[in-house]
This record gives C-alpha cells, sequence and structure tokens, in this order.
C-alpha cells in the first residue's frame, strides 16, 4: 500500500500581509490567492521495521530514526515532525513506522507558499492513510496550528487554506475565523489572466519569517505607516475581487502597482535595489503592475503585461539573471489517494 498526496502553490493576488496576526486579529483581514499547476508532492510507505525514514529528493536530504510517540522538530525535516507529533498527538496515539518522501516544485523561499503547502501535502497524506475525519476547513486549521503554534514558525494564515482548498479565493479573516469565499471566475478571464501575468523567479530567496516579524512589530508599535499600508492592501483585495469578477482584466496591473506601492510601506525588508530595478525594467518594457509573491525580499515576482508586452518584458528581464515560468491557475485543492 502507498499513499499520496499533492496540494498546490499559490500567488498572492492581492491584500498579502493582512492575514498576519496582530494585525488581522484588531482590524480584520482580506486576501485575494488562485493556486498553480506547481506542487507539494508526499508519498507515504507504512512499514512494520519499528523506523521511520524521511526523504527529500529535490533537496537529496534522507533522515531516519526509530519509531517513536514524540519526535524532536529539529532539522530539515522540521515541518514532517511536526504534523507526525501531532497526528500522533490528537488521533492514534501510538507510534507509527513508515518511509515517507516529499518533493516541492518550487524551492524554498521562493514567496509561493512552500512551506504551508508542503504541510498541508503532508497532512493529507496522513489523513488519506489513517481514515482520519477531517475536512479541509478542518486540515487547514490543523496545518496552521502546526506551523505557527507547535513549530512557532511566523507567517499568515492564507497558505494553508488556499493549498487545502484551491482555485481562486477571496479569504477574510477575524481573529482565529477564516471565511473562504471560493470566486467563480469565468474561464476566459482566468485563461487571459494566465497569459497576461509573467510569473519571474529572481533566482533568490528569502525568509519570511524576519520580513514577518518586522511587520508584526510595526503593527504592535502602532506605526501607523504601515497600519495605514495594510488597510489600503485590504482594499486593494477588494478591487481585485471585482476586476476579475466583472472581466476588467486590463485594471489588474494598476491594481497591482497600488498594492505594491503601500506592500513597500508595511516592513523595510519587503523590497531592495535589486528588486526594485527589475520591477522598473518590467514597468519600462511594458508592463502596467506587479509585485512580489509572498513576504518580500526575493523568490518569485510577477507584472500583469497587457496586449503581447509579455514578450518583451520577459527579454528584459533576463539581464538580471533570473527566468520566466509558464503556468496555468487550476480549480483543485489538496487531493489524496491509495495504491
Amino acid at each position: 500500500m502507498i499513499i499520496r498526496s499533492k496540494a498546490p502553490l499559490r500567488l498572492g493576488l492581492a491584500g498579502g500581509g493582512t492575514d498576519v496576526s496582530p494585525y488581522s486579529d484588531i482590524y480584520g483581514g482580506a486576501i485575494l490567492n488562485a493556486t498553480i499547476n506547481m506542487f507539494a508532492y508526499t508519498t507515504i510507505d507504512p512499514s512494520e521495521d519499528g523506523r521511520i525514514v524521511f526523504e527529500a529528493p529535490d533537496r537529496n536530504s534522507r533522515e531516519s530514526c526509530a519509531s517513536q510517540p514524540l519526535l524532536d522538530p529539529e532539522g530539515f525535516f522540521l515541518l514532517h515532525k511536526g504534523v507526525y507529533n501531532r497526528i500522533v498527538k490528537d488521533f492514534v496515539h501510538k507510534p507509527l513506522s513508515f518511509r515517507i518522501s516529499s518533493y516541492v516544485d518550487a524551492p524554498p523561499g521562493s514567496g509561493l507558499g512552500t512551506s504551508s503547502t508542503l504541510v498541508v501535502s503532508i497532512l493529507g497524506a496522513f489523513v488519506e492513510w489513517l481514515k482520519l475525519p477531517l475536512g479541509e476547513y478542518d486540515i487547514a486549521r490543523l496545518a496552521y496550528e502546526i506551523e505557527r503554534e507547535d513549530l512557532g514558525m511566523s507567517g499568515g494564515k492564507q497558505d494553508q487554506y488556499a493549498a487545502t482548498f484551491g482555485g481562486f479565493n477571496f479569504m477574510e479573516f477575524h481573529g482565529e475565523n477564516v471565511i473562504v469565499n471560493p470566486l467563480r471566475i469565468r474561464e476566459k478571464y482566468a485563461d487571459e489572466l494566465a497569459h497576461n501575468l509573467v510569473l519571474y523567479y529572481t533566482d533568490t530567496s528569502h525568509v519570511s519569517a524576519r520580513i514577518i516579524e518586522e511587520q508584526q512589530r510595526n503593527v504592535r508599535a502602532k506605526h501607523t505607516v504601515s497600519i495605514e499600508a495594510m488597510h489600503k492592501l485590504k482594499e486593494q483585495s477588494v478591487q481585485m475581487k471585482e476586476a476579475l469578477l466583472r472581466g476588467n482584466t486590463d485594471r489588474i496591473g494598476d491594481i497591482l502597482d497600488f498594492g505594491w506601492r503601500y506592500k513597500k510601506q508595511m516592513a523595510d525588508s519587503i523590497t531592495n535595489p535589486h528588486i526594485d530595478s527589475i520591477y522598473e525594467a518590467a514597468r519600462q518594457a511594458g508592463a502596467t503592475g506587479g509585485k512580489i509573491s509572498g513576504a518580500g525580499g526575493g523568490g518569485f515576482m510577477f507584472f500583469y503585461c497587457p496586449g503581447v508586452t509579455r514578450y518583451a518584458v520577459v527579454e528584459a528581464l533576463k539581464p538580471f539573471g533570473g527566468k520566466a515560468k509558464r503556468y496555468e491557475f487550476i480549480n483543485e485543492g489538496l487531493k489524496t489517494w491509495t495504491i
């Protein structure tokens, strides 16, 4: 018996950062995101040899240990161990023996929600294997608790829900409450968005926790500029929702540019001269707006390029050493199956 799962990565189109506590607790947050055909994969092969084996072929990493009810959550397989510990504690109450292998289509720190999506994928595989009675909200919430509470990793709430539900979603955050509103975007509008939205990997990475912690400090310190910027990003998510539902796709560049100007005010480390140069080069080549994906500081950026300007934009970005990546939007979230 082999158990498999896959969960999609996401593009945060608007409202990024307003899902992070304490802002979302005090003011409420709103995000619009969409999943793409890049995934985090997990395979579990149950065994009876009293061992647990962790493998990540994409990172050329492997670790094994004796099966036990609680693993020390450290090292490269921190996320895997965090999920295992919670599964044993909350559901099976005994050690498990298995080999687990994971693979992610994007590198860590890429800004596509890789860590949270991997947690959802790992958790989904355990749910499939052990036939746990967990629905979509349960899985997303548990993934969030494992990352933020059990492992103490800084971050927001959107990624776990995007990976679990999939598709275009307008998400609302009010303290501990999360509401996922699926959007019925017409197929031709989603196709137009994918055609015009250039996804560009800067060939750099970031440590999102540091940026998010700076953002959190600004809110706790009642830093007016940062808080007002987050208010504007919340407005941006509503603007993006209306543009996509109405098919006003050529407004999207301006909406992205509006959000990027305010996102940079949330924390100093969100951008740097290299990122600013890439953004300006894309604008000069025909992009009407864009942003960095995720917390900022590196990873993927994307730019809205109306008409056929995407080709000029891709060419203009070549000197910066990164790479444009083709993708499609998808509507499916977490999938699990047993062979």
